[in-house]
């Protein structure tokens, strides 16, 4: 066995032994077996690995190592030390929240620097393409960090907060480590002295910081704990560039809303100033789907359907309607009527697959409602339509309006749709030209019902006013020819007339 001496000889060619070999001395070799495990301690990361890569040579050499100062090692295993989040700060990062999810808009944030947060407790709140996420914790700990603001883009991996979390090993794993050992905040401390970490702030402070071009760490804090408030960062940049003029501007704008007569901008800059809008969310959704069906040849088809029955057969279920929760629309008759037509024609519910160029038929009628949110257009569907009743539809047509306005949809909620209805009726306007919804093949817009004069059979040809609904279907031209379409449409309108024969298909 060799001495501590000579091993230290040996590696003196690694930086890490250089620069620890005075701190090495002679120990007693411990008994062969069983085989050791490493606990490591270090002010970084890196240095960890590092240190990790020089020793692994001998692993199975039983000597041990103990250094002073900021470093100690005991000899054992690799890097399972280093996957656990040991005492200290932890970034935590935005995990990957859907299959093809690249980035998210932050929408808001449920804690505040400096809180205490348990496990499994909701952080915040991201937007993306698809559905809105809540973001929850997996350390129980205290935020040291917010490092973006509401509105901001973040991509997949990248750092939302900061925490300084307990010790979080498991039972049994941290054993060994020796009571004095230096933990990873003293460590950090020691090797960034005079630097300020996790400054407590608001988002918001942090937006007044950049907007003076001030490192928010130069700013000594007068709130609780040290937080940094607003008033703070806007007499610090007073104090700052008080010789330039151009702070004083900033802060009477900030504190008394009101602009120096020295200021550049005058009246009319402000009447007529541009403004850029970033798309977010569902905006920037829709800009890829319409990017991608405006490639698509479309088929438009233009009928319109007598509603005089559908509109009595409505009235009669309002008024005879003792739930108050629920509230009876044209759309669930439409809905269901849509999904008796789709079995007789179900090519029309199906999808186009380019790559393989093959059409998939689907079994479900996964029915799209568009909705027109404060948030941007979203599509959620009601699943399996040919299943449910009128009533059932009418309730789940209600649930996916509330989470629409709610921003609340989950991607269960908008994914897996077949076919697509488009109710610009409810808002106005007769006629609508949609573009089918990739990778649907149709797309139905609906106008309002209108009373309009029409010349009815066996009235001695007179008109007589009749409710009249017109719709658009829009059709991927690559899988639906025009006969399919007008016959499915003639089927629709049949059973949107004749309430009546669409109750005795029903099952």
């Amino acid at each position: 066995m060799m001495t501590l001496r000579r091993f230290a000889a040996r590696r003196l060619v690694s930086p890490y032994a250089a620069a620890s070999s005075h701190l090495l001395r002679e120990s007693p070799a411990p008994p062969p077996s069983p085989p050791p495990v490493v606990n490591r301690s270090f002010s970084s990361r890196s240095a960890l690995h590092g240190l990790s890569s020089w020793l692994h040579f001998d692993r199975d050499n039983s000597t041990n190592f103990h250094g002073v100062s900021t470093l100690r090692v005991h000899c054992f295993s690799s890097h399972a030390a280093v996957d656990q989040p040991a005492s200290g700060i932890v970034e935590v990062p935005l995990a990957q929240t859907g299959e093809g999810i690249a980035e998210c808009e932050l929408l808001k944030w449920y804690v505040n620097e400096g809180d205490e947060v348990e496990e499994f407790q909701r952080l915040c709140e991201v937007q993306s393409d698809k559905a809105t996420i809540e973001i929850t914790s997996r350390y129980k700990g205290k935020v040291s960090e917010i490092i973006h603001d509401p509105g901001e883009i973040v991509k997949v991996g990248e750092t939302l907060l900061k925490m300084v979390v307990e010790d979080s090993f498991p039972t049994g794993q941290g054993q060994g480590i020796a009571d004095d050992q230096p933990s990873v905040n003293a460590l950090r401390d020691s090797t960034n002295v005079g630097s300020r970490i996790g400054v407590l702030c608001t988002p918001a402070v942090r937006s007044i910081a950049k907007q003076y071009g001030i490192n928010i760490n130069d700013v000594p804090g007068t709130g609780k704990d040290g937080r940094v408030l607003k008033e703070d960062v806007l007499r610090y940049a007073a104090a700052k560039d008080s010789g330039t003029g151009t702070s004083s501007v900033l802060y009477n704008e900030h504190i008394t809303g009101e602009g120096s007569p020295l200021s550049a901008r005058t009246v009319e800059d402000l009447l007529y100033k541009d403004e850029s809008l970033p798309l977010r969310g569902f905006q920037r959704a829709m800009v890829k789907s319409m990017t991608m069906a405006a490639k698509v040849p479309h088929f438009h088809y233009v009928e319109e359907i007598c509603c005089d029955k559908l509109v009595k057969l409505k009235a009669s279920f309002q008024n005879q309607n003792s739930d108050l929760t629920v509230k009876h629309t044209f759309l669930p008759f439409l809905a269901k009527s849509l999904s008796m037509a789709l079995g007789k024609y179900p090519l029309m519910n199906s999808c186009f697959n380019e790559e393989m160029h093959e059409i998939i038929l689907k079994g479900a009628h996964n029915v799209g409602i568009a909705m027109a949110t404060p948030y941007g257009l979203v599509v959620p569907n009601i699943k399996k339509v040919q299943s449910l009743s009128i009533l059932e539809i009418t309730k789940e047509l209600s649930r996916l309006q509330k989470l629409a306005f709610d921003n609340k949809l989950s991607p269960e909620d908008i994914t897996g749709g077949t076919i697509t209805l488009s109710n610009i009726g409810a808002i106005g306007g007769k006629f609508g030209s949609p573009l089918i919804n990739l990778p649907e093949v149709a797309i139905i817009a609906i106008g309002r019902i209108e009373k309009l004069p029409r010349f009815i059979e066996d009235e001695n040809d007179c008109p007589a006013p009749v409710s009249i609904m017109n719709m658009n279907i829009a059709a991927d031209h690559r899988v639906l020819d025009g006969a399919i379409v007008a016959r499915f449409c003639n089927e629709w309108k049949l059973l949107i007339e004749n309430p009546d024969v669409l109750l005795l298909h029903m099952r």
